[in-house]
């Protein structure tokens, strides 16, 4: 009965959502003309980095039609945009093919178990045939941002917090600072525990180890004897941390451990309020 009721009242969040966001839902002015669709539908569906998967399987259409014009984008024309423009179209390219997978499979489920979900199945984007992780290791890896690696949604409830909104070109270095400040905030991908003298972190830093030593190895505190992916951490969370975390880690006795990965699908429906 629990499970009859939920169904149903998603079905009607789908419904009443779809309504509302067709009367209501204005995109920002300067989001470029593709990405309005899957911004409307991040808008109505994401709610806390998770997803109502159950209505959003009843209004897949628009995500299917986005995903097909991330198909039909001519290699030349996302060629020519500046970084930030095609840093964004990437980053919404991973995270929409994840929920068309989602929807496509059954929405209590983990992507581990849909065969081949992330790494084997291939998707046409900008005249590419390419999985979830090679657009994530061979395209988003290339422009050097390793903030980037902490905003990809994997389908997982441990993965990159999702936005309620499609990332763009003129925005996008401050909601990449804004998703970095929520993910160090958030105990389930940083926590300082004192009592066990541990930071515990996500295990993303450990998958993409040099490109968050490239980038954030100078931007800790003096910390003599560290490894480099120890700074780099430091050098991400510090400036979100309480101020006696952040006195903790400058004394310099804690040990780094990582977090157990939770692959569970991020549905709003298995979160109980």
């Amino acid at each position: 009965m629990r499970t009859l009721h939920l169904c149903l009242t998603f079905m009607a969040l789908s419904l009443t959502g779809t309504l509302t966001a067709q009367m209501d839902y204005q995109p920002p002015p300067d989001l470029e003309p593709m990405h309005r669709i899957y911004d409307e539908l991040l808008d109505t569906y994401v709610r806390d980095g998770t997803v109502f998967y159950h209505a959003l399987k009843l209004d897949r259409a628009k995500l299917d039609r986005y995903v097909v014009s991330l198909a039909a984008a001519l290699p030349s024309t996302v060629a020519g945009w500046d970084q930030p423009r095609q840093s964004a179209f990437w980053i919404n390219a991973y995270n929409a093919i994840s929920l068309q997978i989602a929807v496509s499979h059954d929405p209590e489920s983990s992507m581990r178990q849909i065969p081949g979900a992330l790494d084997q199945v291939q998707h046409g984007v900008a005249g590419q045939n390419l999985s979830l992780d090679q657009i994530e290791t061979t395209i988003l890896a290339g422009y050097n941002d390793p903030r980037i690696f902490l905003v990809l949604g994997r389908g997982a409830m441990s993965s990159g917090r999702l936005r309620s909104e499609a990332y763009s070109g003129p925005h996008l270095d401050a909601q990449l600072a804004q998703s970095v400040e929520q993910f160090s905030k958030d105990p389930k991908y940083v926590r300082v525990d004192q009592l066990t003298g541990t930071l515990n972190v996500s295990p993303i830093f450990s998958w993409r180890e040099k490109a968050f030593v490239d980038a954030y190895k100078d931007k800790a505190m003096d910390m003599p004897g560290r490894t480099p992916l120890e700074l780099a951490i430091v050098g991400v969370v510090q400036p979100y941390l309480l101020p006696a975390e952040r006195d903790y880690l400058k004394k310099n006795s804690w040990k780094l451990a990582y977090l157990d990965f939770d692959w569970k699908l991020n549905d709003r429906a298995g979160i109980r309020h």
